[in-house]
C-alpha cells in the first residue's frame, strides 16, 4: 500500500465528532415522532412505544438504515424523512469534538472522502462547524448513494464498489474509518482496510448499534485497527499497512 495512492473514507457522526452527546438524542426523538405518525396513519390508530422501537431497530438491523424500511414498507419519501428527522435546531450548540482534527487529517497521506449516511444539508453544516471541509476531496451524503436508481446507503457493498470505481481506487488501497461495525464488515468483505472508532459510543450504542457485540469480543476479525479517536490514526499507519489476518 503506497501512501500516495491511499484513499480514506471517513464516516461523520461518532467518528469525526461526538454525535451521541446531544445530536443523536435529538434526531432519535424526531425519528420516533415521524415513525409514530406513519404507523398511526396520521393519528387514526394508537401506536405504542414498543411498536415504534420495534420498527426502528427492526428496519435498521434488516436493511442497515431505518429509512430503507420506512420507504419499502410505508411508502415514505426519503427527502421528507431526512428533512424532518434532522431538523434539530441549534446544531452548533449541540456539537462536541476534539481539537486539532484538521492537523490530524493533514498528517494522513492520501485523499480523504467523507462518506456519511446523514443527509447533505446536515452533514455540510457539521463539517462547517468542525472546519474540516477543505481537507476532503469529496463529500458523499446519503442522497448520493443510489445504485441503479435505488437508495443504497452503508453498509451496501454495491454502493461501496461504485465509490471505488468512480474514484479509480483499488479496494486494497482504501481505508474505511467508522463507528458502525456492520459498515466495516461490508467494507472488509470487499477488501478494504478497516478502522473502528469507539470513543464516542455510549454503552447503549455498543450493545444495539454495534449489533449487540459481546463484551468478550474485543475486536472483530474484520476490523484491522481499533481506536478510541481518529487522532490515533497517524501512529497506527504501519498496522494498517499490515492488516490483521483472519483468526
Amino acid at each position: 500500500m503506497k501512501p500516495s495512492s491511499l484513499v480514506w473514507l471517513f464516516d461523520l457522526d461518532n467518528t469525526l465528532h461526538d454525535a451521541s452527546h446531544a445530536i443523536f438524542p435529538a434526531i432519535s426523538a424526531n425519528m420516533n415522532l415521524y415513525i409514530a405518525r406513519v404507523l398511526s396513519n396520521g393519528g387514526a390508530n394508537e401506536v405504542t412505544q414498543a411498536q415504534i422501537d420495534a420498527a426502528r431497530l427492526g428496519y435498521w438491523k434488516r436493511y442497515g438504515a431505518t429509512l430503507l424500511g420506512m420507504m419499502r414498507h410505508h411508502d415514505v419519501r426519503a427527502a421528507d424523512f431526512l428533512r424532518e428527522t434532522h431538523d434539530i435546531g441549534d446544531l452548533r450548540a449541540m456539537m462536541r469534538a476534539e481539537t486539532g482534527l484538521g492537523r490530524l487529517l493533514q498528517r494522513l497521506p492520501g485523499r480523504k472522502i467523507l462518506l456519511t449516511n446523514a443527509p447533505l444539508d446536515y452533514s455540510t453544516q457539521v463539517m462547517r462547524h468542525l472546519n474540516l471541509g477543505r481537507h476532503f476531496a469529496r463529500h458523499i451524503a446519503i442522497e448520493q448513494m443510489h445504485v441503479h436508481r435505488q437508495l443504497r446507503p452503508k453498509p451496501s457493498k454495491l454502493m461501496l464498489q461504485r465509490v471505488l470505481r468512480r474514484h479509480g481506487v483499488a479496494a486494497r488501497d482504501c481505508v474505511l474509518v467508522e463507528d458502525t461495525l456492520a459498515n466495516l464488515k461490508s467494507a472488509k468483505q470487499l477488501g478494504l482496510r478497516t478502522v473502528w472508532v469507539t470513543g464516542y459510543l455510549r454503552r447503549i450504542e455498543r450493545s444495539t448499534l454495534a449489533n449487540a457485540m459481546p463484551r468478550r469480543l474485543i475486536c472483530p476479525t474484520y476490523v484491522d485497527v481499533k481506536v478510541k479517536s481518529v487522532r490515533q490514526l497517524p501512529k497506527r499507519l504501519d498496522q494498517l499497512r499490515q492488516p490483521r489476518r483472519p483468526r
